[in-house]
């Protein structure tokens, strides 16, 4: 047992690798992962104290437990079974096809991640873009919603921005679990929004496997109290105005939902833009029709590149103003019967956000300069008279000063080459008719009516 053993060096250093992996992987690698939960649970404390809605034990699980809960989840099972009898294909490869889904699906949440760079780079980027402002928002009632309740964000979508700016404006109340769309499906960007706690989804996925671990894995976060934010319109608005609105998630959220265990409050949100990013693209591809916006990753960059070229050489201008209003929350407790009809749910939310979208100066100037040429006085009095329309509508005025507020909304057109100015009138430049409607319709439904 004592006798000295020779061995070749490489076979020394391959026992001593095997050796090193092991202790890394048994003892080194637990011990790391349990002292920095520790602190995460420590620190994630601190963090519930402040926020007016705490993170959900649910948002905290572990990704792989997340995904073996959902993959043997019974529904999901039973959906394995039937997609590998109709598909001819063995019950083991429906399940690798099923913990696929799952993979794609489940979010990894990390507090650190949400409150360490994303709510800060959010609120930089929102700032840095737009002059940004909370519209209507009724805090009381907000405040009076339980917090054993599930709270869903429902929005109109107008931007890609619109993550970005509700995250920042909700970031001292709680987390949003979003539902993303398959376009944020690259590295690093995906893993970046997982961490985020955001969910992928395919919008176009007839695959029923898919869509059974898709609606277990939003019926548990239901259940599990996770504070999420979705679009009903199911994607951007492609001509500015509110779309109908589709009823694939709200329809699995009311599936299978105990409200004697839990309550489910929406509240609905309203943004509207002085500036929407993807204008130009958006118009294109309601004229096309394509499937794709058709935006390469080159593009995107030189967009980038432009403004930061901007920004060094002191020629930057924010985009305008973005503006953001909260609704009356809606209790199912209050309204059960909404819980059996998701059509007239939706019917009912897309109501209340669309009351509540704000007007700010660039889309209340397209509105009136569709009517054709005028001077900037007729222009302030057909101003004036839409203010006198829209009632309780919330209205951005900058420097609460009417006048000033058709000069930022005509300024910024004409910079932008979408005005003309010709003997002392304002008209929509050659070509550029399509984008003055594009932000007249944001705001048609509240003067239009």
């Amino acid at each position: 047992m004592t006798q000295p053993v020779t061995l070749p060096l490489w076979l020394f250093v391959l026992i001593l690798l095997f050796a090193v992996v092991t202790f890394a992987s048994h003892f080194l690698f637990p011990s790391v992962r349990w002292f920095f939960r520790r602190r995460m649970e420590r620190a994630v404390g601190q963090l519930n104290k402040r926020l007016e809605r705490p993170i959900e034990p649910f948002k905290l699980l572990r990704r792989y437990d997340l995904i073996q809960r959902l993959c043997y989840d019974p529904d999901v099972t039973e959906a394995i079974v039937d997609y590998a009898r109709e598909n001819g294909v063995r019950e083991d490869v429906a399940f690798e096809r099923a913990r696929r889904y799952a993979r794609e699906i489940v979010p990894s949440f990390s507090a650190f991640s949400y409150f360490g760079w994303g709510v800060r780079g959010a609120r930089f980027l929102s700032n840095a873009l737009y002059r940004v402002r909370l519209g209507h928002m009724d805090a009381e009632a907000l405040a009076k919603v339980g917090t054993d309740s599930t709270v869903v964000f429902v929005m109109n979508h107008r931007s890609n921005m619109d993550y970005v700016l509700v995250t920042h404006l909700a970031a001292d109340r709680t987390t949003l679990s979003y539902a993303v769309g398959e376009w944020a499906q690259v590295w690093p960007l995906s893993a970046l929004i997982r961490s985020m706690g955001a969910y992928f989804i395919r919008r176009r996925s007839r695959d029923g496997l898919y869509r059974k671990v898709l609606r277990r894995y939003v019926q548990m976060a239901t259940a599990g109290g996770v504070t999420q934010a979705i679009f009903p319109e199911g994607g951007l608005s492609l001509d500015g105005a509110l779309r109908e609105p589709k009823l694939g998630l709200l329809s699995y959220i009311l599936d299978d939902l105990d409200l004697d265990a839990r309550d489910v409050v929406f509240v609905p949100v309203a943004l509207n833009y002085d500036r929407v990013l993807e204008d130009v693209t958006l118009i294109n591809k309601d004229k096309t029709g394509a499937d794709r916006f058709g935006v390469s990753v080159r593009h995107v960059f030189a967009a980038i590149g432009k403004q930061i070229w901007l920004r060094v050489t002191g020629r930057f201008h924010r985009f305008g103003y973005a503006a953001v209003s909260f609704g009356a929350p809606l209790s199912l407790r209050l309204f059960p019967e909404l819980s059996e009809q998701p059509d007239k749910l939706s019917e009912e939310l897309m109501q209340r956000i669309a009351g509540i979208v704000p007007v700010l100066p660039v889309p209340l100037v397209c509105h009136i300069l569709l009517d054709g040429p005028k001077t900037r006085a007729e222009v302030e009095v057909a101003f004036a008279e839409h203010l006198k329309q829209l009632g309780g509508v919330h209205v951005h005025l900058p420097r609460n000063n009417r006048d000033y507020a058709v000069e930022t909304g005509l300024r910024a057109l004409v910079e932008r080459g979408i005005l003309t100015e010709q003997d002392g009138r304002f008209g929509i430049a050659q070509g550029k008719r399509d984008i003055v409607t594009f932000y007249a319709n944001s705001l048609a439904h509240h003067l239009n009516a």
